[in-house]
């Protein structure tokens, strides 16, 4: 702002704190009303990707053999040489760049050029089967759209503008805003600063509003009234807990293995050196999962989940081995894409396989409590685990069963992986110089 329109200003009446004040509340009520917009047209785009993928399925099955490898290397090559930063989920980048002190190294990382390399990148992936989320690279999306206005509103607090943006994706991309706040507690920044705490449930506030505007009041999953009476009904739940934090714990173990080279350094080079073509050997991998799990393990998961939690899809015992392998094929290929909406289907699919145990147990109460488990033991946060599962499903009955199941599986997820996924992975990010978005062929790309 420049002296001219200070002297404006302070001619109405504005003293230059309450300036400032109205000029940071404005700043976070504009950035939440764009990464609401964003995370709405993201979710259209990943609808249609899929169904375009469906559609070539149905000209031929067998197509999934050549498409998937191909858009996989595809993909990597253009995280790569085009748009550097946007790989895999975007959640670690935007982690990162709370911590980085240099403004270049960080805006590196959440620029509006990594956002939207991002946003086309994942489509991609949609469009070639990959077992992908949204809300992952909303994320990022988020944080680049906020700092990208606070680049031009330098007495806005950077960090609690990347915060906002983050805790905004996630609100908007599952209309989930409890879980938008408890995110940006738990994994996001561990703490909440008194000076930032208010804008940032502003700026969710807007997103959500926002989403709520272009696409109505809606559960993500629909609205359950699944119940858990107590009783022994609830041996489901620490039996449940118990799957779900040892298929958590060892998806996170994998993949933090893997992309940070802990104790596989041959594994690492090959990676580094080979991005392209061992993309492609992951791609032929999802590919051959989701045939065997007759096409149910490409794409987000959605329906299926939600064909589990109200008992309207029939999946069989292959759905959640072959998710699940599915999706650590895409994670280490190091193609944009979240984990939570495959998380949660892998949750629900684990549900469905105790139901065969637990037949007295209504099967949504298991897919609830399934969902819960193994997305806490991905990513260890099972406060934000067990709120975004009620919120999406409107489920209050169920909050006890799934604040126990989360609980339970994270600590058995830490036994297996010590360390959030999240906050594992943006260490190379902060230990390497990121590539700069403007120098797009630059080879030298952190890879998660």
């Amino acid at each position: 702002m420049t002296s001219k329109h200070r002297i404006f200003f302070r001619r109405l009446g504005f003293s230059r704190l309450s300036l400032e004040h109205w000029v940071r509340r404005a700043t976070f009520v504009i950035g939440g009303l764009c990464v609401g917009g964003a995370a709405v047209l993201m979710a259209l785009m990943a609808d249609q990707s899929q169904a375009a993928f469906l559609s070539v399925l149905n000209v031929s099955p067998y197509l999934a053999l050549i498409v998937t490898p191909l858009g996989f290397g595809f993909c990597v090559f253009l995280t790569k040489r085009v748009f550097p930063n946007s790989q895999a989920s975007g959640i670690p980048q935007v982690i990162a760049a709370r911590q980085i002190d240099d403004p270049k190294a960080r805006f590196a990382l959440v620029s509006l050029r990594v956002a939207f390399g991002k946003v086309v990148v994942m489509m991609i992936g949609l469009l070639c089967g990959a077992s992908i989320g949204r809300e992952g690279p909303t994320v990022q999306v988020g944080a680049s759209i906020m700092g990208a206005i606070g680049r031009r509103a330098p007495i806005v607090y950077h960090q609690g503008l990347l915060i906002a943006g983050a805790a905004a994706g996630i609100a908007a991309a599952f209309n989930t805003p409890l879980a938008g706040i408890v995110f940006a507690i738990e994994e996001l920044s561990r703490s909440f600063e008194s000076k930032t705490s208010g804008l940032v449930l502003g700026c969710i506030i807007t997103a959500g509003i926002t989403s709520l505007g272009l696409l109505g009041d809606y559960a993500y999953f629909g609205s359950t009234a699944a119940t858990l009476p107590l009783g022994r009904a609830w041996f489901v739940v620490p039996v449940c807990a118990l799957v779900g934090g040892i298929a958590g714990g060892l998806f996170s173990r994998i993949v933090v293995t893997v992309l940070t080279g802990s104790g596989t350094h041959a594994l690492l080079r090959l990676t580094r050196t080979y991005p392209v073509p061992f993309a492609m050997v992951c791609g032929l991998g999802g590919a051959s999962c989701g045939m065997l799990g007759h096409h149910s393990s490409f794409g987000t998961g959605y329906a299926e989940a939600r064909g589990i939690l109200h008992g309207t899809t029939s999946l069989t015992l292959a759905f959640a081995p072959a998710k699940f392998f599915s999706t650590v094929l895409s994670a280490i290929s190091g193609i944009p894409g979240g984990i939570f909406a495959p998380s949660l289907a892998i949750g629900a699919g684990i549900g469905a396989e105790l139901h065969a145990l637990f037949q007295s147990v209504p099967i949504g109460a298991l897919a609830l409590i399934g969902m819960a488990a193994y997305l806490a033991g991905v990513v260890q946060t099972p406060i934000t685990s067990f709120v975004i599962v009620s919120e999406m499903t409107q489920d209050h009955a169920m909050i006890i069963p799934l604040m126990v199941a989360a609980l339970i599986a994270d600590r058995v997820s830490k036994l297996i992986c010590k360390g959030g996924l999240y906050h594992a992975l943006s260490k190379p990010f902060m230990l390497e110089k990121p590539a700069r978005p403007e120098h797009p062929r630059n080879p030298r790309v952190p890879h998660e």
